[in-house]
């Protein structure tokens, strides 16, 4: 009875094993080929439960999503002789899983298959065209043009290109540093330029209100000489019609401004005759002139 379980435990074991090897399971993501000793028997692409021969026939899967490839950078040579450092993507699918296990059977060959195909591609199509169109808005048809040619190329390889892209495009590094000396001399260039003129238009403001400045005091200069002139003739005029009216009081009062003027400092000596015209209102206790004797 035991050696009966025994047998039928082995049995149970070896069918579990048999099992695992007869089944397996495809994923949504993916897709996979049946191979009989290296020969690829069928394709499946639906996912879910499948079934194969054990320890005869195993299985080799593959992507259904889309995949990237990065290819080097590469200098490259443009019709207008300019030189850019070009630095390029691609998207791809695998839709003919076994052309491509016959052409290339890994994803790692097939970026690096790719890689190859478009920096040809990039070599031969950018070859052709100027620096201003990889920068214009012909760069679209340009990657169009590219993507056609690499799709071409990939579909030997059970593979459809979805996009081809370019990331960065920029001229090599001593190229840059010319280019980048140049314009900083041409923006030097310009800045003492610009400097000159500021330069030039101050001089020529400063010129121009240094003499608005000029005419302006001498016409106020003149102004006020006017004016003064005019209060001078005014004051004089009211002067003569105000002593005119008294020519005593004007006489009296042209003294008293001489005493002021000749006795005010203190420190005057002054050597004359009493009777001198200077001392004339001296002689009266009225202020009135005194009258000369006979």
């Amino acid at each position: 009875m035991s050696r009966t379980l025994a047998i039928i435990g082995v049995l149970v074991i070896l069918g579990g094993i048999a099992a695992s090897q007869a089944l397996f399971v495809v994923d949504q993501t993916k897709q996979a080929l049946v191979l009989r000793f290296g020969e690829v028997r069928r394709t499946v692409k639906d996912p879910g439960l499948n079934v194969k021969i054990p320890f005869i026939e195993n299985t080799v899967y593959y992507e259904k999503r889309a995949l990237d490839v990065d290819a080097p950078s590469e200098e490259m040579i443009l019709s207008d002789q300019k030189r850019l450092v070009v630095d390029s993507y691609a998207r791809y699918r695998i839709i003919e899983p076994l052309a491509f296990f016959k052409a290339v059977r890994t994803e790692r060959a097939a970026a690096s298959r790719l890689s190859v195909i478009i920096t040809s591609s990039l070599r031969r199509v950018l070859g052709n065209q100027t620096l201003f169109d990889v920068l214009s808005e012909k760069r679209a048809v340009i990657m169009a043009n590219i993507k056609r040619e690499v799709n071409d190329e990939a579909q030997r390889f059970g593979i459809e290109i979805i996009e081809v892209r370019i990331r960065r495009a920029d001229y090599p590094s001593a190229i840059r540093e010319n280019i980048y000396n140049r314009m900083k001399s041409e923006r030097e260039r310009e800045a003492r330029e610009f400097r000159a003129q500021g330069n030039e238009q101050a001089q020529k403001i400063r010129a121009d209100a240094d003499k608005q400045r000029v005419v302006l005091v001498a016409e106020a200069q003149k102004q006020a000489e006017t004016l003064r002139g005019e209060g001078d003739s005014q004051a004089i005029k009211i002067y003569a019609d105000a002593f005119g009216k008294d020519p005593e009081f004007f006489a009296f009062y042209r003294s008293m401004q001489a005493y002021r003027n000749a006795l005010g400092g203190g420190d005057t000596t002054m050597v004359l005759s009493p009777s001198s015209d200077f001392f004339e209102f001296f002689n009266s206790m009225e202020g009135s002139p005194s009258v000369p004797s006979q």
